[in-house]
């Protein structure tokens, strides 16, 4: 067990938590990234990226993020195989965090960026099929199946944005859900019915998907909620949009969250109820959820870390010179 002092100490490294750690460095400020349960984050399970910025052919998800991590390890960030498991921030700055094999991490500022991961139905297939027809981010993967029959899986305000979505690549959406209305916002519902490219499949759920002969998704096992009927659907690509689930739980009770577990924030900013302590990317954005925006998020949270600590600095200093001129 060993002590790790840092003026910013970064829990996640995902696309948010890297690049928060490539501005803190470059800034001095000598971050620690604590990689936690998935290094790389969500991106690490991806396999083909077409719309990151910078990149005009389709690059692979674990590659961008083994050089996402090594630009920061180069301007000086350290990363450390670890996952907090307790975190102390009711006192305000310095943080104390605690890994999972009792180390103890000592922190000026605290950028946490955990993330999100997408809820799955647990069916069997669905793991097996992951970036071979199954996903749960049509703005991700809709662009593979443009001209293909595709279908959602939900009925809440995900699930339809992401048939509407698909209708931009896809003139046959297939909407699943398992009760016989739509849970969705009214405007939504409204979009949704209008389309002549949605097709909504009502008081169904998804038993099995079923891979093809080149191994890649080919059709759903269904079973009727009311009738226990089942039934197949041929389709190319599948979207499980049933809500994502962020990873807050070792903030609970700790600083304030909004009805679906996101950390809230300051509007427009990283800034979380505690100052010092910053919140980027996906745990606490339940909108775009896209690495772009994480990456943003996790430069303005650097920056941010930045002033603070800078105001810190000026507080230490003020005391001295003020005797000093007496």
């Amino acid at each position: 067990m060993a002590t790790h002092r840092t003026k910013m100490l970064i829990i996640g490294s995902g696309p948010a938590g890297l690049s928060a750690a490539i501005y803190g460095a470059r800034a001095m400020m000598e971050p620690i990234v604590v990689q936690g349960i998935q290094p790389g984050g969500q991106l690490t399970i991806t396999t083909e990226v077409e719309n990151y910025p910078g990149f005009a052919d389709v690059i692979q998800g674990p590659w961008l993020m083994e050089q996402m991590q090594k630009q920061a390890e180069h301007v000086g960030t350290r990363m450390m195989w670890d996952t907090i498991v307790d975190i102390d921030i009711a006192g305000g700055s310095p943080f104390r965090a605690v890994g999972d094999g009792g180390d103890e991490y000592i922190a000026d500022t605290l950028i946490i960026a955990t993330g999100a991961q997408a809820k799955w139905l647990g069916v069997p297939g669905e793991q097996e099929l992951g970036g071979k027809g199954v996903s749960a981010c049509a703005t991700c993967d809709g662009f593979f199946f443009r001209g293909k029959k595709v279908a959602v899986i939900g009925g809440g305000n995900t699930a339809v944005e992401e048939a509407l979505y698909l209708t931009n690549h896809s003139d046959d959406v297939t909407l699943i859900h398992r009760r016989d209305e739509l849970r969705s916002e009214k405007i939504l519902q409204e979009r949704l019915f209008k389309s002549d490219k949605i097709t909504p499949m009502w008081n169904k759920t998804v038993e099995r998907f079923v891979a093809g002969e080149d191994g890649t998704l080919s059709k759903l096992v269904l079973k009727d909620t009311q009738t226990g009927e089942k039934s197949e659907l041929e389709v190319d690509g599948a979207f499980v949009a049933i809500g994502h689930a962020p990873a807050t739980e070792l903030f609970k009770g700790k600083l304030p969250m909004d009805g679906g577990g996101y950390l809230e924030v300051e509007p427009g900013t990283p800034k979380t109820s505690i100052p010092g302590v910053f919140a980027c990317g996906d745990v606490m954005d339940h909108t775009y959820r896209q690495a772009v925006t994480a990456a943003g998020t996790g430069c303005m949270a650097a920056l941010d870390a930045e002033k603070f600590l800078a105001t810190l600095d000026f507080a230490a200093v003020m005391p001295a010179v003020e005797e000093a001129a007496e």
